[in-house]
C-alpha cells in the first residue's frame, strides 16, 4: 500500500463556511469569526477521521496575480474582490492549519489548484498516493490509478474512473473538456454553444483537442446533433479554445516543497495552540477537539 498525502482546497471551505454561516461569532478583538469557526470543524473534522501522516492545505492569495492574467486579463474578472473581513479569517485559518501541525501552501503567482497538483506531482515520484480533498472538477486532471479526490462536506469521493462517470472523460482530457466548455466560475471562455455532452462526445472520438482540432473538418461528418455548426464553430475558435486549455490546465511547477518529510503532519506547540483557541473564542467543544488532535 502506497502512503497517502491528504492535500486540502482550503479557499474552497473557508469560502464555504464565510457564506454558509452568519457573522454571530467574534474573536477576542470584537471581529467577526464565523469563517474560521467553520473551517476549524471542517478540518478537525478531516483530522479526526483521517488521521494523516502527510497533509498540507493550499490557499489561493489573490484572485488578480496568478500568472493566468499574464495569459487572459479578464480570467476571475467578474469576480469581486474578497472582503477585508474575508481576507482576515482566511490570515486565522492558515494560522489555524499550521498550528495543528499542517503544513500551509501559498502562492502569489500560482493557485491553490497549482499547488496542489504540483505538490502531488512532487510525491509521487517518491511513492505517494494522494488524496485531494476538493470539490472542484478541475482537479480531474490531476487522479492517477492510485488517487482519490473527496469532497468530505457532502460525503462525494471518487477515483479515477469516477471523474469519467462524472464528466465523461477520462482525467487526462479534462484540461481538453474545460477548453471546450470553458468555465463560467473562472471566466474561462471555452468555444461558444460547446456544452459537456458535445465535448464529451468530440473527445471521445478524437482523444485530444489537438486532434479534434487539426481534424476539425470530420466533426461535421459526426452522426451528432449540430455537428455542422459545432465544426464551424471549432474552426472560427480555434485559438480562443487553446487559449481556454492554457488556463485550466493545473500547473506542475509551482514552488512547493520537495522532500515529503515537509508534508509530514508536524509536531503541535501546545502553547501556541492554546493562545490561538483563546484568541479566536472557540467553544469548549471544539477546543478539546483541537487539544485531543494535538497529542495525538
Amino acid at each position: 500500500m502506497k502512503p497517502t498525502v491528504h492535500l486540502v482546497d482550503g479557499s474552497l471551505y473557508v469560502c464555504r463556511a464565510w457564506f454558509a454561516q452568519a457573522p454571530d461569532v467574534y474573536d477576542a478583538n470584537g471581529e467577526p469569526a464565523h469563517a474560521v469557526h467553520g473551517f476549524a470543524r471542517f478540518l478537525l473534522d478531516l483530522l479526526e477521521r483521517t488521521r494523516p501522516t502527510h497533509i498540507a492545505v493550499a490557499f489561493d492569495e489573490s484572485l488578480t496575480t496568478s500568472f493566468r492574467h499574464a495569459i487572459y486579463p479578464e480570467y476571475k474578472a467578474h469576480r469581486p474582490p474578497t472582503p477585508p473581513d474575508l481576507l482576515r479569517q482566511f490570515e486565522d485559518c492558515k494560522a489555524l492549519a499550521r498550528t495543528l501541525g499542517i503544513t500551509v501552501m501559498t502562492d502569489r503567482s500560482y493557485e491553490a489548484d497549482d499547488l496542489i497538483g504540483s505538490a502531488l506531482d512532487r510525491l509521487r515520484h517518491v511513492g505517494f498516493r494522494g488524496v485531494i480533498v476538493s470539490a472542484d472538477k478541475d482537479f480531474g486532471q490531476l487522479i492517477g490509478n492510485d488517487d482519490e479526490q473527496w469532497d468530505p462536506s457532502r460525503g462525494h469521493r471518487w477515483n479515477h474512473a469516477g471523474v469519467k462517470a462524472r464528466l465523461g472523460v477520462a482525467p487526462a482530457q479534462v484540461a481538453d473538456f474545460l477548453a471546450l466548455t470553458g468555465d463560467a466560475v473562472d471566466n474561462i471562455p471555452g468555444v461558444p454553444r460547446i456544452g459537456p455532452k458535445t465535448a464529451s462526445i468530440l473527445l471521445q472520438h478524437f482523444g485530444t483537442l489537438d486532434a479534434l482540432l487539426e481534424r476539425v473538418d470530420e466533426v461535421a461528418l459526426l452522426r451528432a446533433h449540430g455537428a455542422v455548426g459545432a465544426s464551424m464553430r471549432l474552426r472560427e475558435h480555434a485559438q480562443l479554445a487553446r487559449l481556454s486549455r492554457a488556463l485550466a490546465t493545473i500547473a506542475l511547477d509551482a514552488p512547493v516543497p520537495t522532500d515529503a518529510e515537509a508534508y509530514r503532519r508536524h509536531v503541535v506547540e501546545l502553547a501556541t495552540l492554546e493562545a490561538l483557541l483563546d484568541r479566536l473564542c472557540f467553544g469548549p467543544l471544539t477546543c478539546a477537539r483541537a487539544r485531543a488532535l494535538a497529542t495525538t
